[in-house]
């Protein structure tokens, strides 16, 4: 989980009509999130008698740091790009986009149609001069910390140049968000050896390993992404993707085991209660929801991609990533760098 230590107030944008559970479980996780963070404040987004309704419902006394603005129309799941992007400028997911380039919000989250929102955010927020394509980036838990991999389905190819680039973003994430001073950056492949991968991962490699602004390690392989061997992970969308979903799918496999396990019987009941608190350590560790929350890096200001099966807890710490990043002023920092380094 990021914890949120904010100081100065923060707005952050909520598209609350996208998502596969509907907007109930957005209203729900956006009262709970100000009540935890005295000094965040949430627009919600989308049909305004509906969100109203439930938010009377979720607080009924009332929020002063909850509003909602009105948006007609919906971006669907099954809408292509540049359908939505001709067609639903009126969505709750271009209005809210378009709160963070005004400058109304410093930020916003979204569980909806990820091209859609990559277009959108392209278009209305634009990208980093000098970065030709952005990239989803995510923060996964490893075993003695954590992980920035990416790109997690923004580009499906991707030039040896696009993976270099996207490796100077992750590396420029972790040192704003992190902490991380020098990041440890790693390229997937399916070895180790220099001989290994196919051409736009061995040229990438060739480029990373000539720069002086990048630590980077080397190549990595799957199982090394939850061994704490990298800071910063970097791979085509088309490989991320599957291989966030896979960790997704090992995670919910090993909980669901674990629940029947300590369950099914008197004994594994028994043994269950004496392993909770180390169980309830565990759980917190590898809970998909507890990490939901993925940045579209490469665009100028902060938009944060939520799993669209989010649930309430899922979609609270998407609005603590989006919170995180606007206090870390993640934007400004790497646009900054991203001039000394590439114009």
């Amino acid at each position: 989980m990021l914890e949120t230590h904010t100081v100065k107030p923060v707005t952050i944008a909520i598209d609350a009509m996208s998502g596969d559970r509907g907007p109930a479980v957005t209203v729900s996780a956006a009262v709970q999130a100000v009540h935890e963070n005295k000094a965040l404040s949430i627009i919600l987004v989308g049909i305004q008698s509906e969100l109203e309704a439930l938010l009377l419902k979720s607080a009924p006394q009332g929020h002063s740091r909850i509003r909602v603005e009105e948006a007609a129309d919906v971006v669907r799941m099954n809408d292509r790009p540049s359908f939505a992007l001709r067609h639903r400028r009126n969505s709750s997911m271009a209005v809210a986009v378009r709160l963070v380039a005004e400058g109304k919000a410093g930020g916003c989250v979204s569980a909806g149609n990820t091209g859609a929102l990559m277009g959108f955010g392209r278009s209305i927020i634009g990208m980093y001069p000098g970065i030709e394509r952005p990239a989803i980036a995510k923060l996964i838990p490893s075993l003695r910390g954590r992980c920035y991999v990416l790109d997690l389905g923004a580009n499906v190819d991707a030039s040896a140049e696009n993976l270099y680039q996207h490796a100077l973003m992750g590396s420029l994430l972790a040192s704003a968000v992190a902490g991380k001073s020098e990041p440890r950056v790693a390229l997937l492949n399916v070895g180790e050896e220099e001989i290994k991968g196919n051409e736009q991962v061995r040229l990438a490699s060739h480029l990373l390993a000539q720069s002086d602004t990048i630590n980077y390690i080397g190549y990595v392989e799957g199982s090394d992404l939850f061994r704490d061997v990298a800071d910063v992970v970097v791979c085509d969308g088309f490989v991320g993707n599957i291989a966030l979903k896979t960790g997704e799918g090992v995670a919910g496999l090993l909980i669901e085991l674990l629940e029947q396990a300590f369950t099914r019987s008197l004994y594994g009941r028994f043994v269950g209660l004496l392993a909770k608190p180390l169980l309830r350590k565990l759980l917190r560790l590898i809970d998909p929801s507890r990490h939901n929350g993925a940045s579209l890096l490469g665009l100028q200001g902060v938009v944060v991609k939520s799993h669209g099966n989010a649930n309430e807890r899922a979609v609270l710490a998407a609005v603590r990533l989006a919170v995180r990043e606007v206090e870390c002023e993640v934007p400004r920092r790497i646009n900054e760098r991203l001039d000394e380094i590439l114009l």
